[in-house]
């Protein structure tokens, strides 16, 4: 049986897959089969669902797929007809969204004249007298009031709805319309959200449907009237800007955040493209560097603030802006034959059509250049907040009478019992002023200064863990009142959260409550070993992953190199050396303790790839295996050269959890045999706090078999 469970397991859509044995029966209960798929398979569970809703409930469909048969201006005169003079029509904006357009060319449908029957107000500071002049005229001679940006002026709206309750009561023109476009807020009053009509334009899920939605905003005589390099350009560009919008649902492994890329990108690229084209044509060659240049780092590029996803932007082109995309190139980055989708030559507006219908594989990672494990990655992520979400919408305390379910209360009391008797957080705290008198300044040096750094943080987040647990216990026995705050702690602890202002005072983390008070008790183990020998912690090795600030640490190194050898800080990084041992291996104990030059350190996570530990090179991650555990590395100072670029190395960002972007601690050098740019399309990146990989295992200790499969 479990061979058959490990079969059903490893099904790429195991939903639509019979349990093994007995537990076929499930098939014909969909919901206890969910159930089975959320313990198991818990990145297919929102796929499931979309099933289970589609064949419950009647008319399934409608709830699980939008409408991509209607345009923006169909559905606009549908909504219009719904709509009153009391009713306002409100479009929450999108990127590349543009609904003036879609409003002039549906008074022009009912023969008005935009420019003289729709009024336009962009409000700001000052407009509002504006706004209520034009809607005074709109209510009385029948006109269209369009106003724009709505919540930059909320003020405004409250006396806006009293205005039309006005008109109402009045009577107001048939014809009278209000039209309010915004931004996504919380600003907004409930009751104008509950009048109104809302539209909004979100482009469509899937790569082979925003493919297409991208290259029909091309108008085919327009198209087809080009030459036929600029065709097959175009084409490229097309792909170029779907990958660059999908990329973004792959969360921080495909961009640190999330960027407002529209069509409107890719009709100027198109127009910088053509106007290119058309002064260089006598030469007869295609300006790729500039095109490069203009699309990357101008039209797209503009949007990127951070570099690292400025230097993916700029990948993608520079594998796509060649000759050989002139010549049925592979679109598909790095696919290495797993799949493939190529750029036809020159064909026809409707043959590009019929080659993205027929022609582009299942929606697959690959398409960017991605591990298939990314997939895994960001459907377990949406599994994760769908459920965090029902966790959240249950009766609180409504089940504590129940056999086998605890209150919040008791929730909270054996988590005190936790961090008293199991964590022992209170006789972990660090003599901190003992440790600062100890140190005298001959061997206070770096790491002794950023060691005194990290305990008095983890002391200031001690005092603040058992300040909460003690007014709570004091709480529940009648002898202080419950505040906001203590029942904000409270609701946080019964949903494995950490509490606001424990947060406040953590290292930055992703985990849940549970594991970060495991990992906060590795790290005051690890800097209650240093305590007895401050002076010589250079020479142990140091879990970089148990530290607030790892980036100070590793600026001690640089420091201490500094003094050494008279450089300056700016002219000197970090290099890292992979070693083929773990920190558990007793001949490398007897290495570490004779370093001076440098520091030994441990705790990567390598995420996006998988390290070979025999060859000492990144590669190919194995399928559901989300991290790889990387060995010991030496991390020592060099001197910065410029303009060397070494061969074989692959420049590897590494972050302090899965959350990347504001996590970011430095750069490492990781060898391979492969282009270090697939690596990074892939979205390799080595994190050092990731939630369920173990590393609570010390020198002389090995760990679990399977430790570094996680």
């Amino acid at each position: 049986m479990p061979r058959r469970f490990n079969e059903w397991y490893n099904e790429l859509a195991p939903e639509n897959c019979k349990l093994p044995g007995d537990w076929k029966v499930l098939d014909k209960a969909p919901f206890q089969k969910m159930l089975v798929t959320r313990c198991l398979r818990p990145d297919r569970v929102t796929a499931q669902l979309n099933t289970f809703i589609r064949t419950t409930l009647p008319k399934g469909d409608s709830f699980v797929d939008c409408d991509n048969s209607s345009s923006a201006d169909d559905i606009l005169q549908t909504s219009y007809a719904d709509s009153s003079p009391n009713v306002p029509i409100f479009f929450i904006l999108s990127p590349g969204a543009n609904p003036i357009k879609n409003v002039e060319n549906l008074a022009r449908k009912y023969g008005m004249d935009p420019a003289k029957q729709l009024y336009q107000v962009a409000l700001g500071q000052g407009q509002d007298v504006v706004a209520n002049a034009y809607l005074d005229m709109g209510h009385k001679e029948g006109q269209w009031v369009m106003l724009q940006n709505v919540h930059l002026m909320p003020h405004f709206l409250y006396s806006m709805l009293k205005r039309m309750d006005g008109y109402a009561a009045e009577g107001s023109h048939m014809t009278f319309r209000v039209f309010l476009t915004s931004d996504p807020t919380n600003s907004i009053p409930i009751e104008l959200l509950q009048r109104s009509i809302k539209l909004t334009n979100e482009p469509p899920a899937g790569f082979k449907a925003n493919m297409s939605r991208a290259f029909v905003s091309f108008k085919k005589e327009e198209f087809d009237e080009k030459e036929a390099k600029i065709k097959t350009i175009l084409f490229g560009l097309v792909y170029f800007h779907t990958v660059m919008s999908e990329r973004k649902k792959f969360g921080p492994k495909g961009f640190n955040m999330v960027y407002p890329f529209s069509e409107g990108d890719l009709r100027c690229s198109s127009i910088i493209l053509q106007n290119y084209m058309d002064s260089g044509s006598a030469a007869g060659k295609i300006p790729w560097n500039d095109l490069k240049y203009l699309v990357g780092e101008i039209m797209y590029g503009g949007h990127i603030v951070n570099g690292f996803d400025l230097v993916i932007c700029m990948c993608y082109l520079d594998g796509l802006l060649n000759d050989t995309l002139l010549d049925e190139a592979e679109l598909f980055p790095f696919a290495d034959g797993k799949v493939s989708f190529k750029c036809p030559v020159s064909a026809s507006y409707e043959k590009y059509q019929e080659h993205i219908e027929t022609e582009l594989p299942p929606e697959t990672p690959l398409a960017f250049g991605l591990h298939p494990n990314a997939e895994i990655s960001f459907l377990t992520t949406q599994c994760n907040n769908l459920f965090g979400i029902l966790v959240e919408l249950q009766p609180k305390d409504g089940g504590g009478d129940s056999a086998g379910v605890m209150s919040t209360t008791e929730i909270t009391q054996a988590f005190s019992v936790k961090i008293f008797d199991e964590v022992q957080i209170e006789t972990k705290k660090l003599p901190l002023e003992e440790l600062k008198a100890r140190l005298i300044d001959d061997s206070r040096g770096p790491y002794q200064n950023v060691y005194l750094q990290e305990c008095e943080l983890i002391n200031t987040l001690i005092q603040v863990i058992v300040g909460d647990l003690k007014d709570l216990d004091l709480a529940f026995k009648g002898e202080l009142t419950m505040t906001n705050h203590m029942e904000k702690t409270m609701a946080a602890i019964e949903l494995n959260r950490i509490p606001v202002e424990w947060n406040k005072k953590s290292w930055k983390t992703t985990r849940s409550l549970t594991s970060w008070v495991d990992n906060l008790g590795q790290r005051l183990e690890q800097l209650n070993i240093w305590k007895d020998e401050p002076g010589t912690i250079h020479r142990q090795i140091c879990f970089l992953n148990r530290l607030y600030k790892p980036n100070s640490f590793l600026t001690a190194i640089k420091q201490v190199c500094a003094v050494k050898t008279g450089q300056g800080l700016n002219k000197l990084y970090i290099q890292t050396d992979v070693q083929k041992r773990f920190h558990w291996e007793p001949e490398l104990q007897q290495i570490v303790s004779k370093s001076d030059e440098g520091c030994y350190v441990f705790g990567f996570q390598l995420e996006g790839a998988a390290w070979d530990k025999n060859a000492a090179v990144i590669e190919e991650s194995l399928p559901k295996q989300m991290f790889s555990t990387i060995p010991v590395v030496w991390c020592k100072a060099v001197m910065i050269v410029e303009g060397k670029e070494e061969k074989g190395i692959f420049p590897c960002p590494v972050y302090m959890t899965t959350g990347r972007f504001t996590s970011y601690v430095c750069m490492a050098q990781l060898k391979t045999r492969h282009p270090y740019q697939k690596w990074i399309l892939a979205g390799a990146a080595l994190i050092l706090d990731v939630e369920g990989v173990s590393d609570a295992y010390y020198p002389g200790q090995k760990p679990p078999e399977d430790d570094t499969k996680k």
